[in-house]
């Protein structure tokens, strides 16, 4: 009887055991997962206040926020004629510097989410609400930036950028500019894609290429922004009239196809309410019955796409079994922090193996494979779901070239390895060429 115990037993050991390491790793000078791998510098503070943000020492003492509006006046004007035309400063009772920023001058705060959330209770929680439906989402784009191993691997400087839009989670002045905060700047195309464009999302040139967005560059500049998303207000949707309908602050409660990165079953339960949603919103301007066709519309350029997808994921397995790939895994620096690549190096292809992560340190042919799948099929699905039939066959166009290109580059590396066993014996390794070099080793020495 002791036997059957063994499991239950290793699983009460390993189980807490695995809590408190990943609470260790947590434990270090930066934030996420391999927080013990990097230290911030100063910028961070103001992509993630609540974790690095550091308040001046220049000036010390505890003032009200009349005192702040005076100094600042002469200091950073522009800041304070933003906050007199915002409604913080018209209401009858004024919310002023220091019920954001804190009166101590020696301990500031930037605001955060949660701050804005002190007022701002339905807005914050929609907001937070979103953690519920995973990736892709703004409440866990910083976590999933720092939790990333190419976070800790690339230097800072490279992934500054990353952290500029994906400190929507942190901070609200992503998308409402700050002391303004101005709703209508927020209902505004502009202030989604500050973030949402380049290859790996691009929702601005798929929209500015469909009907809605054409209407909109033609006309509108002269629509009252100042007005609610609702029905009848607009000619056309920017994208918080479909994504935040209502001015709702949860843009996952409706994502059919997650990002376009990951196949799912159109055909679940979830997925039928989550369409019943698109086809209620689309109401407001077409018949349900055309809005469910686009929808099926999708649904088949989401199947084309992943014929593709799977078939040079195919492509890139079979030379994985054949010891193909170059270099492989084990002859390519592992990430610093990666123990188990060290112990057990294995290329991961596909987005079920962790393709996801796998932007850099990886072969010519898996990058041609990740900008296949990340930039090729979103172009195509993110025109799909815009309404872009010409983004769409361009997207569909790129994918299928890269799909050549990865099959020729396939039979090259098979016909290469296949000469090299034949001469050798074996498949002749490249030594020391890719575990060195003056980048490689900037990185172990400043990151």
């Amino acid at each position: 009887m002791r036997y059957p115990l063994i499991p239950v037993i290793v699983a009460l050991a390993v189980v807490p055991a695995g809590f408190a390491y990943v609470h260790w790793t947590k434990g270090g000078s930066g934030a996420g997962l391999y927080s013990r791998h990097w230290s911030p510098d100063p910028g961070q503070g103001y992509w993630d206040p609540d974790n690095f943000y550091q308040s001046p020492n220049g000036v010390q003492g505890v003032f009200q926020g009349q005192q702040c509006i005076q100094c600042h006046e002469g200091i950073t004007p522009g800041i304070v004629s933003d906050w007199r035309a915002s409604r913080h400063a018209r209401v009858q009772e004024p919310v002023d510097c220091a019920a954001c920023h804190g009166d101590d001058h020696q301990h500031l705060r930037l605001p955060t989410p949660h701050v804005c959330g002190g007022c701002h209770e339905k807005q914050y929680g929609e907001f937070r609400d979103e953690a519920r439906y995973g990736f892709p989402s703004h409440v866990l784009a910083m976590q999933r930036a720092v939790d990333a191993k190419h976070f800790v691997d690339k230097p800072k400087a490279e992934v500054q950028a990353c952290i500029q839009c994906h400190s929507v989670a942190t901070k609200c002045d992503s998308c409402h500019s700050r002391h303004r905060f101005d709703p209508a700047e927020a209902r505004r195309p502009e202030a989604c894609i500050t973030c949402h464009s380049g290859p790996p999302h691009p929702d601005d040139e798929t929209y500015f290429a469909s009907a809605h967005g054409r209407l909109y560059l033609a006309e509108g500049n002269g629509w009252d922004w100042s007005k609610p998303l609702r029905k009848g207000n607009y000619k056309a949707p920017g994208c918080a009239y479909c994504h935040m309908e209502g001015g709702r602050h949860q843009v996952a409660h409706k994502s059919i196809w997650r990002f376009g990165l990951r196949e799912i079953n159109p055909h679940t339960s979830q997925n039928q309410v989550l369409r019943a949603r698109w086809v209620a919103l689309c109401s407001d301007c077409h018949e349900a019955v055309q809005a469910a066709q686009w929808l099926s519309d999708m649904d088949r350029e989401r199947e084309r796409a992943w014929d593709k997808l799977y078939a040079a994921e195919d492509l890139l397995k079979d030379l994985r079994a054949d010891d193909g790939l170059y270099p492989a895994a084990g002859e390519r620096p592992p990430y610093p922090m990666d123990w188990l690549d060290r112990l057990w190096p294995r290329e991961r292809i596909g987005f079920f193996e962790g393709q996801a992560s796998a932007f850099y340190n990886v072969s010519a042919i898996e990058r041609d494979y990740f900008e296949m799948w990340y930039f090729d099929n979103l172009g195509a699905y993110k025109a799909a779901a815009h309404g872009d039939s010409a983004g769409v066959e361009a997207g569909h166009a790129r994918m299928n070239g890269m799909l050549e290109k990865i099959g020729a580059q396939a039979r090259k590396l098979r016909e290469l390895t296949n000469a090299e066993r034949k001469a050798t014996g074996k498949r002749s390794a490249p030594g020391d060429l890719w575990l060195s070099g003056a980048y490689t080793e900037h990185n172990r020495e400043h990151n």
